[in-house]
This record gives structure tokens, sequence and C-alpha cells, in this order.
């Protein structure tokens, strides 16, 4: 008898619900245990399961032709493209009226029907946010309408994030990051976390309003892979350009990559900086961290690929 799928909420799938829904013997899922593409954590019962969200990584970088992700209790995906346009436009207008369920159910419907953490950024919310935030400030709605939709569209988010979170493994490599001081803006710093905890990183997210001194201080402590900086807005360009290179140094230093973004960083500003690598969207930072990443390259055709 087949096993169902997890329950609503359950982030942890068996071995067997792996291979009935990638189409492949339980003997080569536990294999990729083994190897470490697959990571086995141990639930809050003393169980060994497998993170839903480390099959879904392996779904997106796999070719599975026998795939069927209802076995994993998830919506079934489609051979056509997702018209990623209407979705954001029906994103857009849930979050205008403040219908906190149709934004809910089309932000979990993309994600549970496998849809990258990354796709889901760039293609889907990022667009409706622009268009949110250009609506308020042409006048066509007022300012708490733009506050409540970031806040319903962050309410799901979080809600995703709780079904990526895993155990911490020390093997994994980590990676830090946030916003500058004086920078409001939640959604991107929550979404490079996400993206990056997906990926199977560690992830610190520091949030918005950290004052680049404090990243020092973090970097000095944590010494990770990677950092993170998105900045939507700039008190001081001045100030903070001469806090970052500081900041930059230190990671230097250290040996960590610096991955910088957001649009207050426009060209005349990146021209006075030095960094690892810049990027326009959550698609840019994912294909970098995935470039540091030390293991097992992605299966293809339904077996690992060795390094």
């Amino acid at each position: 008898m087949n096993e169902p799928g997890p329950k609503v909420g359950n982030p942890y799938v068996s071995t067997a619900q792996v291979a009935e829904a990638l189409g492949i013997g339980i003997s080569t899922v536990k294999r990729w245990v083994d190897q470490g593409v697959l990571p086995a954590h141990k639930t809050p019962g003393g169980h060994r399961k497998l993170l839903l969200s480390d099959v879904l990584r392996v779904v997106r970088e796999g070719d599975f032709p026998r795939l069927d992700l209802t076995r994993l209790g998830l919506a079934a995906m489609v051979g056509e493209t997702p018209d990623l346009k209407s979705l954001s436009a029906a994103l857009l207008a849930a979050l205008k009226q403040g219908e906190a369920e149709t934004v809910r159910s089309l932000l979990l419907g993309a994600q549970r029907s496998g849809m990258a953490i990354e796709t889901l950024a760039d293609a889907v919310i990022a667009p409706a946010m622009r268009r949110l935030g250009h609506a308020w400030a042409e006048g066509r709605i007022d300012v708490w309408q733009e506050h409540q939709g970031t806040q319903l569209c962050a309410a799901v988010l979080y809600e995703i994030r709780a079904t990526l979170e895993g155990p911490a493994v020390d093997t994994r490599p980590l990676a830090i990051g946030g916003g500058p001081e004086g920078d409001p803006y939640l959604l991107a710093n929550l979404l490079a976390e996400m993206a990056m905890t997906s990926l199977g990183w560690n992830v610190v997210n520091l949030g918005p309003n950290t004052p680049l001194p404090s990243f020092r201080a973090a970097l000095a402590r944590t010494r990770p892979r990677l950092l993170w900086l998105s900045a939507s807005y700039l008190v001081n360009p001045a100030s903070f350009l001469d806090q970052y290179r500081q900041l930059y140094q230190e990671a230097t230093r250290l040996g960590t990559a610096v991955a910088v973004g957001g649009q207050a960083l426009n060209e005349e500003v990146r021209a006075q900086m030095l960094y690892t690598t810049f990027g326009d969207g959550m698609t840019h930072l994912v294909a970098f961290a995935r470039s540091l990443q030390p293991g097992a390259r992605p299966p293809r055709r339904g077996r690992p690929r060795r390094s």
C-alpha cells in the first residue's frame, strides 16, 4: 500500500514517498542519502526522514520522466510553463484588495506545485510589489493599502519558510545577510533567506535596518561562506559607502564572498563599491550561491552525477 503524502505543514517525507514521487527505487534514494545528495534528518519524534525542501531541490535540478509530486502531498507539476504574468497580476489584485486568503492560496499553490523560491520571488512577487508601490506613489491607493499588502505577502512567506527549515548541519555552507541601516524593506531579505535555505545552506537573516558595523561583527563571529546585502533604500549614500568599504575589507580578510543587490545600488553608487557579485534578483543570487557549494552535483535522469 502506498504511503499517504505528508500532512499540511509537515516538512518531512519518507524514502518510500520520495521513491514513488520520483519514479525510482528506494535503494536509489537511500544511496543518495549515503552520498549526501539528499541529507537525512531526525524528526522531533526521533525518526530519520528527508526534508521536503531538499527533495524539491533535487526535483528542480534533476530530470525525472515519471515524476508525481502528488505522492508528496503537493500539486501535480504540469508540463507547460506556468503563466507567471497572470499569477503576478492576480497576486497584485489580491494585495490591493487586502484578500488574505487569496494571497495565501496563490503563493502556497505556486510553492506546492514545485516552483522554485527564486522564480516565485523574481517573476511573481517582485513585479506585484513594484506595481503596488507605484500605485501608492501615483496616489491610486493609500499608503495603508501598500503596507497591508506587504504584511499579507510576508505572512504567507513566513508560512512557507517554516516548511523549508531543517536542523542546522555543520557541513552545510553558511550565509548571512540583510539590509543596511535605514532600509525598512523586509521582503527582499526574507526571500533571499528562503531561496538560500531551499538550496541547502545554513542561513542567518539579520533582516532590514541593520547597521553595517553590525554586519562586520557578525562576519567576525560566524565566518560565513557568503554575505548578501540587499539595499532598497539608502539614508546617506556617502556614509553607506564609507562603512561598506570597511565591511568589504573584513569579508576579504575572512574569505567571505559578497553578493550585493537592490534598487538603491544604482550605477553611481555601484561604481564606488567592490563586491564579488552583483545581482538584480534572487535567481542570480541562487546561481552564484550554487557555484560556491561544495559536494555532490545534482542528479540527472534519476542518477546523482559525481563531481
